[in-house]
């Protein structure tokens, strides 16, 4: 039990939200932490609960009696499907599904967060797993985006995670990624090897303008087909990436002007709308009353489809495959069918 931290409330504080203001007198706790506390009845204004949104007047009495700084998250194991695609003693290869967190994040402050994740079900499918990665990430050799689905490597083991991570910091782990992005490239292939780094504003995304922060970063793509259809203009291509940035492929793709479809964080919309048809004469009255049909993904069409390596055990080559997942077929099949489209929605989340 936390011993209760008593806050008095300074004049020029005024005006401000009561969670505001808690978070500048709490040194490293964050203020869904400190909403967190206010909810659960751990925070008393004046001897009385308030809320997140009271605005101060200046000369309050504030009472913490919850502790600020939560017990740090451990990884528990959780029965939760997996699509293994490859085992052996060494590793496995699971096709993540788009929705699902590689891992819950150090800074997370509440244990919901550290539930439903791949740490969770890998946790509980292999019993025991590499330890290199620390508590909350064991086995996690590399990772993806929470919206991306695909092939990813987990190590059962230390010397096998040493092995792998060796690989891929040499670059001898292949990565092919599958996207779709909007509008029509002009090159039928072509390679990008702009910087990537962390956005000083908006700190949820990345980009390539540089900083002293900048990492080098390569993707080259190629294009597998073109789509021009009722929804606009759209290129379905091959990704390979060279290096492992965050976010590399989607900031990468919208550096050039064609952000993946469905990823709203670097650009693309979140709904497609039918672009108007023009009518027939006898049907232009008719057409005049009908509403454009409207497509939502609900996620980013981007799918980690292959891996080619050498074993780092046997030394075998391994070349490893991952089909679209049904909500990407579907939303391809949609954007072509746009009588399908009304009604569906592909959403993953």
């Amino acid at each position: 039990m936390a011993e209760p931290r008593t806050i008095s409330v300074p004049r020029d504080a005024a005006g401000q939200r009561l969670d505001h203001f808690i978070t500048t007198q709490l040194d490293g706790v964050s203020r869904s932490r400190v909403q967190l506390l206010l909810e659960q009845g751990d925070v008393l204004v004046n001897g009385s609960h308030a809320k997140p949104s009271l605005k101060l007047r200046g000369g309050e009495e504030i009472i913490i009696t919850g502790e600020p700084h939560p017990a740090p998250l451990k990884a528990t194991p959780q029965d939760i499907p997996l699509d293994v695609v490859f085992e052996d003693p060494h590793f496995a290869v699971i096709n993540k599904p788009a929705g699902m967190m590689v891992h819950a994040g150090a800074g997370n402050g509440d244990e919901v967060r550290s539930r439903n994740t791949l740490v969770n079900a890998i946790l509980y499918r292999f019993k025991k797993l590499s330890s290199s990665g620390g508590e909350l990430r064991p086995g996690i050799v590399h990772r993806l985006d929470k919206e991306t689905s695909g092939l990813i490597i987990v190590a059962k083991n230390d010397a096998a995670h040493a092995k792998l991570a060796e690989l891929f910091s040499s670059r001898k782990i292949n990565k092919t990624y599958i996207a779709l992005v909007q509008g029509a490239l002009e090159r039928q292939k072509g390679t990008i090897s702009t910087a990537v780094s962390r956005d000083p504003v908006r700190r949820t995304r990345m980009t390539t303008r540089r900083s002293e922060n900048s990492r080098h970063a390569v993707s080259h793509y190629e294009v597998i087909r073109r789509l021009d259809t009722r929804f606009g203009k759209f290129t379905l291509v091959r990704v390979r990436i060279e290096t492992g940035r965050t976010h590399q492929i989607r900031v990468h793709m919208a550096s050039i002007g064609h952000p993946v479809v469905g990823d709203t964080l670097y650009g693309a919309p979140s709904q497609l709308v039918e672009r108007a048809v023009a009518p027939s004469s006898a049907s232009r009255g008719a057409r005049r009353n009908v509403e454009p049909k409207r497509l939502r993904l609900g996620r980013n069409f981007l799918h980690a489809a292959r891996l080619e390596f050498v074993h780092p055990a046997t030394g075998r080559p391994l070349e490893l495959e991952a089909p679209l997942p049904p909500e990407l077929a579907a939303f391809l099949a949609d954007l072509n069918n746009p009588d399908r489209a009304d009604s569906v929605n592909t959403s993953v989340t």
